[in-house]
Formats: structure tokens, C-alpha cells, sequence
């Protein structure tokens, strides 16, 4: 089952039981993945998804920040409820020794030796931990290897 074919049978079941708040997540979420097929006119696969849910969770994070330094504390717990919901569509997330591993073998795959081959060893990592990790942390460990 495709993820977008998960997240329209969630979307019933949301309907069904009455879960408003989840509802109108998985709603948002249909909707910015339709929106990226009507603009690029091709249909997503699974991995193309999950680049749009992550870029949906990296705005709600982003909006957290914002709501918490304006002190809107109310408007910040909307937003981390909503990110806990797109979270259950995400693989989890690889933990700090699989991110080590995964920059190791990036590194000696693509014989990078200096910080002006971090684009290669990034776009190696990426591509193995789409959806699992996040690339702020990886693209430090790999500066730090590389620097």
C-alpha cells in the first residue's frame, strides 16, 4: 500500500470516528501532495511523499520557534500536535550511531577528503536516509569529518 493510498484510508477512518483534529491533518497533508502533482503534473511515488510531509514538518518546526518567541505559546501547541501527526507517516528516524555509520560509508564511497566534497558525501547520505534523519545534523557530522 502506497503511502498516499494510507493516508486517504486514515482519512476515512478519521471521518468515521470523529477525529477532527486528525481529520483535517491528513487533510492538509492530501492536499499539499496534490498540490505538488497538479504543479509538476506527475504522480508522487513514496519517497516523493515523504519529501512533502518533511518539508510540512520542517514549517510546523519552524513555526513553532516563531509562535514560542512571540510568546503565543497557544498557537505553538497547535503546531506541535499537527507534527505529531505527520510524524506517524514518517519512517523513524535513525539514531546518532546509524547517522555515524551511514556518513563513514558515504565518505568512502564517494573518496570525498576535503570540505569541498561535503555536496557529494551529502547527496550520498541523503539519498540512503530520505524521511530518517535530519540533514541539519547529518550535514554537521559530515562538516566536522570533512573539515
Amino acid at each position: 500500500m502506497t503511502l498516499k493510498h494510507q493516508l486517504t484510508e486514515d482519512m476515512k477512518n478519521a471521518m468515521r470516528a470523529g477525529e477532527k483534529h486528525r481529520l483535517g491533518v491528513i487533510r492538509l497533508m492530501l492536499a499539499a501532495i496534490k498540490q505538488r502533482e497538479v504543479d509538476e503534473r506527475i504522480e508522487l511515488d513514496d519517497t516523493q511523499v515523504l519529501a512533502a510531509l518533511e518539508k510540512m514538518l520542517k514549517q510546523r518546526r519552524d513555526s513553532v520557534s516563531q509562535f514560542e518567541a512571540a510568546s503565543r505559546e497557544d498557537l505553538a501547541v497547535i503546531e506541535r500536535d499537527e507534527m505529531a501527526v505527520i510524524e506517524t507517516y514518517l519512517p523513524t528516524k535513525l539514531n546518532d550511531a546509524e547517522i555515524d555509520a551511514l556518513v563513514t560509508a558515504a565518505i568512502a564511497e564517494t573518496g570525498a577528503s576535503s570540505a569541498r566534497d561535503m555536496g557529494k558525501v551529502v547527496a550520498a547520505v541523503k539519498e540512503k536516509a530520505a524521511g530518517r534523519a535530519d540533514m541539519a545534523v547529518v550535514s554537521g557530522k559530515i562538516k566536522a569529518r570533512l573539515g
